[in-house]
C-alpha cells in the first residue's frame, strides 16, 4: 500500500506542478507565449518583463500554493495511515513531484519554469519557519543586488543549512539539498550570465 500511496502522491503533485501559471496568465491577457520572450522560463521574473510587479506577484503565489498543497495533503495521509512515518517520506516525495512538474510541465511539451517560487511552497509546507527565514534571505540578496537570480540561487543554498540547523528530520535536509543542486542546475544560464555581468537586474 505504501507503493501506491506513494505512486499516486508523486503523479499528483507532478500534474499540480504542471499546472503552467505564467504561461496562461501572459496568454490570457497578452495572447503571447511567455516561452518566446526574455529567458523563455515561465515563472514570475519573466512574467515580470511582460505583465509587470502585478503579474510577478500573482505568478510567485500561486506557483508556492502549487508548491505548498502537495505537501500539506502527503502530510496529512502520511498520519491519517501511518504511511512512511519514521522517515517523512511522502512528503518529500510530494515535494519532489511538484518541483519537477513545474519546470518539465506535461502540458508545455515538458518545459516550464526554475521552480524557485514552488520550491518555496514545499518549504512552507515542510517547515514554516525555515520558509520565512529562506524568503528573508531570497528578499534581501534580490533587492541590494538587484539580481533576482542570485537572490534564487543564494536562497535555495540556504535551506538544507537552515533545515540542519532546525533539526528537521534528515529527509527534509536531504531533500533541500537535493532541490538546491536542481534549482541551481535551472539557473545554469543565470549564472553564466552573473559571471560575465550581463544578466539582467530588477529595475
Amino acid at each position: 500500500m505504501e507503493i501506491i500511496w506513494s505512486l499516486l502522491v508523486i503523479i499528483g503533485a507532478y500534474l499540480l506542478g504542471s499546472f503552467p501559471t505564467g504561461y496562461l496568465l501572459v496568454k490570457s491577457i497578452k495572447g503571447e507565449d511567455i516561452r518566446q520572450i526574455g529567458s523563455g522560463s515561465t515563472g514570475a521574473t519573466n512574467v515580470k518583463r511582460v505583465l509587470g510587479k502585478k503579474g510577478f506577484l500573482t505568478v510567485m503565489i500561486i506557483d508556492a500554493i502549487k508548491g505548498f498543497i502537495p505537501v500539506f495533503v502527503a502530510k496529512y495521509l502520511q498520519t491519517k495511515f501511518g504511511i512512511y512515518p519514521d522517515t517523512e517520506l511522502l512528503p518529500i516525495l510530494a515535494s519532489i513531484g511538484v518541483i519537477i512538474g513545474h519546470s518539465k510541465s506535461i502540458f508545455l511539451k515538458f518545459t516550464g519554469g526554475k521552480s524557485v517560487a514552488t520550491t518555496g511552497g514545499t518549504i512552507l509546507g515542510l517547515n514554516w519557519l525555515v520558509a520565512i527565514i529562506a524568503f528573508i534571505i531570497w528578499a534581501s540578496i534580490s533587492y541590494i543586488s538587484r539580481y533576482i537570480s542570485l537572490g534564487s540561487i543564494i536562497g535555495v543554498i540556504s535551506l538544507p543549512i537552515l533545515m540542519y540547523i532546525f533539526q528537521a528530520p534528515l529527509s527534509y535536509v536531504i531533500y533541500c539539498a537535493i532541490a538546491a543542486i536542481y534549482v541551481i542546475y535551472l539557473h545554469r544560464e543565470n549564472i553564466k550570465r552573473l559571471l560575465k555581468g550581463t544578466e539582467n537586474k530588477v529595475r
